[in-house]
């Protein structure tokens, strides 16, 4: 099914909705915050990702990058990198499905890299680039955000924020394996979005140190 990514956009007038308790004076810090340390994690962990460069080199054929759409702030599509640690054309016949439990399109030799989260590391890109934050709803695949999007109208409110590379849903809930798991989840974005504030942001930073390494990622 073709997917209008601007079906998931809000109508005119209730776009600064979320944002009427943050001024742009705030925004302009967080956007400033962003990137100074976006630049200092860079550093800090360019020599991981050189190595899980050279892992996927000589574990498969193809880019070490992946490029996957997302919708990001207003439902405006934006190329979300990451490490490439799936077969080349893993979603040929498939088409974009969500990863399961010992997913098989997965490189063996980068297992790790999805457990331990290093393969989200290039969306520090992203956060230069200004698509994403380092705190925020993690941004969702347009087919599959169309499907939610159906069945839970109100996850459109989640695309009044930039999306980021952790956020509130990610350190309290984990992975979403059905809608009910879905939707406890959209809870989080949304209680993120009413509640941002400096503490809130800081803590999930915080507690995203401790999902570094998660057996159960996909």
């Amino acid at each position: 099914m073709a997917v209008s990514p601007s079906s998931l956009v809000y109508v005119s007038g209730m776009s600064d909705l979320f944002d009427l308790d943050w001024s742009r004076g705030r925004l302009t810090i967080k956007r400033a915050l962003d990137c100074l340390l976006t630049c200092v994690l860079a550093v800090v962990f360019l020599p991981l990702m050189l190595l899980c460069a050279a892992i996927i080199r000589l574990s498969s054929r193809g880019p070490v990058l992946l490029r996957q759409t997302r919708l990001g702030k207003n439902g405006k599509p934006f190329a979300m990198l990451k490490l490439r640690t799936m077969y080349v054309d893993a979603e040929a016949n498939s088409g974009p499905v969500r990863a399961s439990h010992c997913d098989q399109r997965v490189l063996p030799a980068c297992r790790w890299m999805r457990r331990s989260h290093l393969d989200e590391i290039p969306q520090l890109i992203n956060v230069l680039a200004g698509k994403m934050s380092l705190v925020g709803p993690r941004p969702e695949r347009p087919e599959i955000a169309q499907e939610i999007y159906q069945r839970l109208p109100e996850f459109r409110r989640r695309l009044q924020v930039r999306p980021g590379i952790t956020g509130l849903a990610q350190v309290r809930n984990g992975y979403d394996t059905c809608m009910d798991a879905i939707r406890h989840k959209l809870q989080y974005d949304l209680e993120y979005i009413r509640r941002r504030s400096w503490l809130l942001e800081v803590g999930i930073l915080l507690r995203t140190l401790t999902k570094f390494y998660d057996p159960s990622a996909r």
